[in-house]
């Protein structure tokens, strides 16, 4: 099988396979760490993934490797994805940190107008927004980097309660409490399920003998016929 032929037997099988489970391009992706661009693309049948996401793909669907790579049916060209409309991700994240720091300052302004500044509503929009840019990451499903924008809101957290409570005191021993949280974060995020290795059962048959341990016997000759007995 050529390798074309190979990327739309694969794709053929993708497809049934997702349609299958009910779920959408940007789904499968999200469980590879993939985009949905790239999920579209071995659809079409451009690209082939590599063996990593292959052994990924066989269990995540409950098939073999071999079935994603087997011809079943003739290979149809998907139609386009009726997902609805496929809107600029980039740009929704500008847009919602942008409306978080304007809301700050504009609050700042009108506080301002009155006679007061208080300078900690940006600090207010530094957690905002660090919360906000996870929400839209989990909405999205895009948590590749999900311990860095964790460790990025607890600190935020923190430095906003300092802040806060700076008309108090020093209260920097808070930052003390934000370093163990922070390596809890990491913690967490790279707790792993390890799946305990089968042991392979060998067969009776295939067990090798050690070199030396056994002699084979040597062929038997065949006797010859003695001379009175070839006489007439």
């Amino acid at each position: 099988m050529e390798l074309s032929e190979l990327k739309l037997v694969f794709a053929s099988n993708l497809i049934r396979l997702r349609i299958g489970a009910g779920m959408t391009q940007a789904e499968l992706g999200a469980k590879l760490n993939y985009s949905d661009k790239s999920v579209s693309k071995w659809e079409r049948g451009d690209a082939i993934p590599d063996a990593w996401v292959l052994t990924k793909l066989s269990e995540l669907f409950g098939v073999t490797v071999d079935y994603l790579l087997s011809s079943h049916d003739a290979w149809v060209p998907p139609d386009q994805e009726d997902e609805g409309p496929q809107y600029s991700r980039g740009m929704i994240y500008a847009m919602a940190i942008v409306g978080v720091w304007t809301m700050a300052l504009t609050g700042f302004v009108v506080l301002w107008w009155i006679g007061l500044i208080w300078w900690q509503a940006f600090f207010v929009a530094l957690t905002a927004s660090a919360l906000v840019y996870l929400g839209l990451s989990i909405y999205f499903k895009r948590l590749k980097n999900l311990q860095y924008m964790l460790a990025a809101l607890v600190l935020s957290i923190f430095l906003l309660i300092y802040v806060l409570t700076l008309p108090l005191g020093n209260n920097w021993q808070l930052f003390l409490i934000a370093v163990p949280a922070e390596v809890l974060v990491f913690l967490a995020c790279n707790i792993r399920i390890r799946k305990r290795p089968q042991r392979k059962k060998a067969a009776a048959a295939a067990v090798t003998e050690k070199p030396g341990s056994h002699t084979p016997a040597p062929p038997r000759q065949q006797a010859q016929p003695s001379g009175s007995e070839g006489k007439p």
